[in-house]
């Protein structure tokens, strides 16, 4: 048990300061001696990773099922864009790179806060589904209600209820960007009503997830 929390707590900080090296990449200013470095601690890394990945593969009893699981894509996204580099060029597709980031997922499997996490997302499903059905409901009635109101005022703002989109996303999420805000009286009031609707709303998930969690803390226990 005790090699095994030792096993665990390498793996977790080999892809924490995985994540953290990609980051350094994206400094402009870096040697040749720090790229060299990065370079190095990527394939240390790589390395790890794939031993890791092997070895997983060798001793699941239900290899196919291990290997099409989350945790088992997780693993083969963490070490795959390295090998690709050999046989194609990144330099054009540089979004490819951030599958590197892939890796800070396998934090999951080694964290009982997050497992806990990841089985009340699945046992509140359900709930999610209605959630989000219902936000999309309002996102999009909100979209409607903002351009009636505010077309005629700021026809370049307003053009159609897509355009009105941006402002629905931006109010419901009480983010408010301030780069398209209503200027009428009857778009100021119902921009009133959906940002309190928008407060009610965004608390919702967060009382699911809890609700959850301190249920299957319970059942640990």
């Amino acid at each position: 048990m005790l090699q095994k929390n030792w096993f665990d707590l390498f793996i977790i900080t080999i892809a924490i300061f995985s994540v953290i090296s990609f980051s350094l990449e994206t400094l402009p200013d870096l040697t040749s001696h720090q790229t060299h470095l990065l370079a190095m601690f990527e394939i240390f890394s790589v390395s790890v990773f794939s031993i890791e990945y092997v070895f997983r593969i060798y001793k699941a009893e239900k290899k196919i099922s291990y290997i099409f699981s989350f945790y088992g894509i997780v693993d083969l996204l963490s070490i795959l864009p390295f090998y690709l580099t050999f046989f194609v060029d990144f330099s054009a597709l540089k979004i490819f790179r951030l599958f590197r980031l892939v890796r800070i997922l396998k934090i999951a499997r080694y964290s009982k806060a997050l497992h806990r996490f990841g089985i009340a997302l699945r046992e509140t499903k359900e709930e999610f589904v209605l959630f989000f059905t219902l936000i999309m409901l309002l996102f999009y009635l909100s979209s409607v209600g903002i351009y009636y109101f505010e077309h005629m005022a700021q026809p370049d703002k307003f053009a159609s209820v897509f355009d009105s989109m941006w402002w629905a996303v931006a109010t419901l999420t009480t983010v408010g960007y301030g780069d398209t805000y209503p200027v009428t009286i009857g778009g100021k009031v119902f921009t009133a009503v959906i940002l309190l609707i928008g407060l009610s709303v965004i608390s919702i998930p967060a009382g699911i997830i809890s609700s959850a969690l301190t249920e299957i803390k319970g059942r640990e226990k």
